[in-house]
């Protein structure tokens, strides 16, 4: 009771800071009430742009294979499903979750029904999100895992993660749900309705919330690879025993801006940082590491500087109201990118310095310094971006992710 009654304290203190309304997850059973449950995968979900909604012939009636890698691991996981932006109900005939292999297949050995209160269909209201029963599953650290859904009506307005770089696979009907393989499947590289799979886990386990935008969701690392700066990153905490009780909760959105009403994609991190950041399962640790799309989508870069430095601020006091650490990420250099200009790099200057001297940040993560040219702090390693001096590629995901100070959280 003491740990609900906190998350909910942190819930409210949080809608009042930053002017949003946090709630908890709604769970379809209250059992193992008391076991302490850590998100081991996570993605920030967003109203689907049409442009990348399912090809045809569409989720509704159809049948979803979606892989995922988790970070830590254990006996017993559940699966949060989201219709935060949908205009109708989802309404799901079953689901399974499944240890992945190559492409589409799974170990059919390893087939496990995700019920909701004790029944394998569900129907997701209008704007609300839902927990699962508990499961018994035996998840490995960094395991891929496949969750398949067969959906019975997915509305027009879909709540999803566009930049999953991964593969998603549609079947036509609900009959191939047990399949070991989807062959002959329709091919996505989205993710929609999952949006968090906890575990039960030792009271030492925790997990690290990484708020961010294009870069952090992956922009530039390889498809089906789990190639990320943040799957970097969490291979290292898996590798390391002083840090291999943590999970890495990766919510990036691509085109995300930190401050709320001047556009972008996805709802702003500090309209987003309650449900992303404060209110994941066994969160410990905050990273924030965002602000070039504000700086780059901006008309009035002095009104932008002093939004921006304060929706910071506003975060950071959130988050240790609450009782977590929060470390910050300098913003990476983007000079000849089609965001440039003399202007923009001075406004990036002084929100980086701000990050670096303020203070109020428990540690600095200095992206800037582990993605910059070694000659020239203003633009990025010509070997180690996505041609285009604004996203690292593959190379530059390694060099962000192995930057990442282990000592900060052991």
């Amino acid at each position: 009771m003491k740990k609900f009654n906190l998350l909910v304290s942190c819930s409210l203190i949080a809608s009042l800071m930053l002017g949003t309304m946090c709630t908890t997850d709604k769970s379809s059973k209250q059992e193992n009430a008391n076991a302490h449950w850590v998100g081991t995968w996570g993605t920030a979900v967003q109203l689907t742009e049409p442009h990348n909604n399912p090809p045809q012939p569409g989720i509704s009636g159809n049948t979803l294979r979606q892989k995922v890698r988790v970070s830590v691991g254990g006996d017993a996981l559940r699966l949060k499903l989201s219709n935060e932006f949908g205009n109708e109900p989802i309404k799901i005939k079953a689901i399974n979750i499944a240890t992945a292999l190559d492409s589409s297949q799974v170990d059919t050995t390893t087939f496990t029904g995700i019920l909701f209160n004790g029944k394998p269909n569900v129907e997701i209201p209008v704007g609300e999100s839902l927990t699962s029963d508990a499961t018994k599953f035996s998840l490995a650290p960094r395991q891929d895992v496949a969750i398949t859904i067969a959906y019975d009506y997915v509305p027009s307005n879909i709540t999803g993660h566009p930049g999953s770089r991964t593969t998603s696979y549609i079947l036509e009907g609900d009959a191939a749900l047990r399949q070991a393989n989807f062959a002959n499947a329709v091919k996505t590289d989205h993710w929609y309705t999952i949006e968090r799979i906890d575990v039960i886990a030792p009271e030492k386990s925790a997990a690290i919330a990484i708020i961010g935008n294009s870069i952090t969701d992956g922009r530039g690392s390889t498809t089906n690879m789990q190639n990320r700066w943040t799957d970097v990153f969490a291979d290292r905490l898996q590798a390391n025993p002083a840090t291999s009780h943590l999970a890495v909760l990766n919510m990036g959105i691509g085109g995300n801006l930190v401050v709320d009403g001047h556009g972008g994609l996805g709802p702003a991190a500090s309209a987003r940082f309650c449900r992303d950041a404060i209110n994941q399962p066994g969160v410990k640790y905050v990273i924030i590491y965002e602000g070039v799309n504000d700086i780059g989508y901006s008309e009035n870069l002095a009104l932008t500087e002093k939004e921006l430095i304060s929706a910071l601020s506003n975060m950071i006091d959130t988050a240790h109201s609450c009782g977590l650490t929060v470390y910050g990420g300098t913003i990476a250099p983007f000079k000849e990118s089609f965001y440039y200009s003399p202007e923009k790099e001075v406004c990036r200057i002084n929100v980086n310095k701000w990050i670096r001297t303020c203070g109020k940040y428990d540690a600095v993560i200095d992206i800037e310094k582990a993605i910059c040219s070694r000659s020239d702090t203003t633009i990025m390693n010509e070997n180690w971006h996505d041609n285009d001096h604004l996203h690292p590629n593959a190379e530059g995901h390694r060099q962000i992710g192995s930057f990442v100070d282990l000592k900060l959280f052991e």
